[in-house]
């Protein structure tokens, strides 16, 4: 575990970073969804908890958002230790599958394809909130609603999975 050190002063440069990565990694997995949402996506069957389209975009500008202020905190108390480094590779994992997700589920229509890449998500998330937590509690904690909309749009994939078998 590494030991708490001083967080130092806010630093508005790398925390603007931090969430212009994170969100342009959002906008750009969009361009992959947006044009699905009429077309393909409309004619499948989904489960009756299906939320209407306009939540989504609003749902993940807010999480990315969360990931971004997570990813600045845990930046803020880098150093060199191998513990560190495993949690920048499981943070960049972890915006890699969700980037995926979108490309594999709307671009490429590949139902089990997504939620085979959505459930090593979730695995990546609870791994990224277990080394973000070494950092920094808040960070970790700022993940959870991550986790649970990710287990939530897990459930909602494996739901238009079966209904369109």
């Amino acid at each position: 575990m590494v030991e708490e050190k001083p967080s130092g002063k806010f630093q508005f440069i790398p925390l603007l970073i931090s969430l212009i990565i994170t969100l342009a990694i959002g906008f750009t997995a969009s361009f992959f969804t947006r044009p699905e949402i009429e077309g393909w996506y409309q004619t499948l069957k989904k489960p009756t908890f299906t939320p209407p389209n306009f939540v989504f975009p609003i749902a993940w500008t807010l999480l990315y958002i969360l990931i971004a202020i997570a990813a600045y905190l845990v930046w803020k108390k880098r150093d060199r230790s191998v513990t560190y480094k495993t949690a920048a590779v499981i943070y960049a994992l972890q915006l890699l599958f969700n980037f995926s997700w979108s490309i594999v589920f709307f671009e490429f229509h590949q139902i089990l394809g997504g939620l085979l890449v959505i459930i090593a998500l979730l695995v990546i998330i609870i791994l990224n909130i277990s080394w973000f937590n070494r950092f920094s509690k808040p960070a970790a904690y700022l993940l959870i609603p991550y986790f649970l909309w990710v287990s939530f749009a897990t459930l909602l994939n494996l739901s238009i999975y079966i209904f369109n078998k």
